[in-house]
């Protein structure tokens, strides 16, 4: 005698043809194990049961009070968040899981070797039938990162002794049919969008004014981006770029935040702004399924250059995909003016394919927990900062770099190659005295910093973190410098084989 565990996914439209093949499939399986067990010849698989009753449950998913939960729904467990299931040993247990909140999710019962399809998009469902063969306790949950650590996690009791001739499960799988799931052939060249945040999209300087109210408007967007020539990574971004949008406010301001996440998302959303005082940083208010808009205000009472982030669980893979940015909070009376402000960003991208791969890379959770990259990257993309958008200035210039690490796990050396720091604000810290001259700053995950220097001398200079191996990852921008030469600052006949 043998478990049988079916996954029978369903979703509107597919047809009795497919019905008909996953039927087929579960016969030439237990036609092969059959040595096993008597296995029961019958077209309704709901009725496969080891001398016991079919138990039906029916569960939807649901976004509540910021938390993610399984919904009972019907019989006993109607409108029950995360209700205990009972069964028998030798019953057929026949789970019916559907998206109420149109977010990715599964359901496991991994005590019985049992875990279904993801469902993906509003009102998508998915069938998941097995048999229990020991009594006790057991916990079923969505193993989907962070999600089980985010509430979706009940009990099943199962009374009865152990059947003594089980076996183990047979797993068979049918087709599966999700909405907006793209199909690619791994390893041909692909094309997405253009997710690269320009760094000169910043807003222009506050200065002396009145504190107001300042309103933030922040989008989830999941799409296909371009992350190197022939690659494109599935980000999840604010407002359709890496990093997010720049805002600028001023000390005394209170900042009204919307936060909207897309109709066509498969995961809710969130934001923790650093630079806001109460708890989660808001996102114990902005936990926003699909389709959904939260809303929250705070007061600016800190200046300073603070980094937001999603803040939904698991909250370090949200980050990885592209969810971060900075928030410019100016002391009174505003920043020393200067000529040219910048806007980079730096982060990590974890996926199962090997760095330099083309076509649509998948991202490697075991990675991201191992804290071992592929990519390393300014403002989202291998070339963003080099090819696509360099830093641009004229000799004579001031800039200023706003500088901020996503991460979500690796410390930035940040340097400039050619260039010293005139000024540091460290740790981002507006109303202290800033160091100066300044050769490389190091710069947390969740942290920022802000630099200052004069140009002098043309050319291009490179920016980078001086844990240099990660330039071969994809982390370097250009700072391009045009105007006329400076002998008495910098002269020589360029030679061949820099690394630089």
């Amino acid at each position: 005698m043998f478990w049988r565990i079916i996954s029978e996914p369903f979703l509107k439209g597919v047809n009795m043809k497919t019905s008909v093949k996953l039927l087929s499939m579960f016969f030439v399986i237990a036609f092969v194990v059959g040595a096993c067990g008597n296995v029961p010849q019958t077209e309704n698989t709901s009725n496969i049961s080891l001398n016991g009753k079919v138990v039906e449950y029916a569960l939807t998913t649901a976004m509540v009070s910021g938390k993610m939960v399984y919904i009972g729904v019907g019989g006993g467990i109607d409108g029950v968040e995360n209700p205990v299931l009972n069964a028998n040993t030798g019953d057929t247990v026949k789970i019916t899981l559907s998206s109420g909140d149109g977010v990715e999710h599964d359901i496991s019962f991994p005590d019985f070797n049992a875990t279904s399809e993801h469902v993906i998009g509003k009102g998508s469902s998915v069938t998941l039938t097995f048999i229990p063969n020991k009594g006790g306790t057991f916990a079923y949950f969505c193993t989907l990162p962070g999600h089980r650590q985010a509430g979706m996690e009940g009990k099943i009791n199962v009374a009865g002794n152990a059947l003594a001739d089980s076996a183990p499960a047979v797993a068979v799988s049918g087709d599966y049919i999700a909405a907006n799931e793209p199909v690619v052939v791994n390893g041909e060249a692909t094309s997405g969008a253009d997710i690269v945040r320009d760094p000169t999209e910043i807003p222009a300087p506050i200065g002396d004014r009145e504190p107001q109210v300042v309103r933030i408007d922040l989008e989830a967007v999941e799409i296909e981006g371009q992350l190197a020539d022939g690659t494109t990574f599935k980000y999840w971004t604010f407002n359709g770029k890496v990093p997010g949008p720049f805002y600028r406010v001023s000390v005394g301001d209170t900042i009204e935040v919307h936060m909207r996440n897309l109709t066509n998302s498969t995961m809710p959303h969130s934001v923790d702004f650093h630079a806001v005082t109460g708890p989660g940083g808001g996102a114990v208010m902005t936990q926003t399924a699909p389709g959904e808009e939260t809303m929250f205000t705070a007061k600016a009472l800190n200046p300073g250059l603070y980094v937001y982030h999603c803040a939904t669980p698991m909250v370090a893979q949200h980050i990885a995909n592209g969810m971060y940015g900075l928030i410019l909070v100016e002391p009174e009376g505003g920043l020393p003016p200067v000529d040219r402000e910048f806007y980079v960003m730096q982060g990590e991208i974890y996926t199962k394919e090997a760095f330099g791969s083309t076509g649509l890379l998948t991202e490697d959770t075991q990675a991201l927990l191992n804290e071992n990259p592929e990519y390393l990257v300014f403002n989202g993309a291998v070339g963003a900062l080099t090819t696509q958008k360099p830093l641009k200035a004229n000799v004579g210039e001031t800039v200023r770099i706003f500088f901020g690490v996503g991460g979500p796990n690796f410390t930035s050396s940040f340097h400039v190659i050619g260039e010293i720091f005139d000024r540091v604000y460290d740790q981002a810290s507006l109303t202290s005295n800033p160091l100066t001259d300044v050769q490389t700053t190091l710069v947390p995950p969740g942290g920022a910093t802000m630099v200052e220097f004069g140009l002098e001398v043309p050319g291009n200079f490179i920016l980078v973190d001086h844990a240099l191996a990660r330039l071969q990852r994809g982390l370097a921008g250009f700072l391009v410098v045009e105007g006329p030469e400076n002998a008495e600052i910098y002269h020589g006949t360029p030679t061949s084989g820099s690394g630089h």
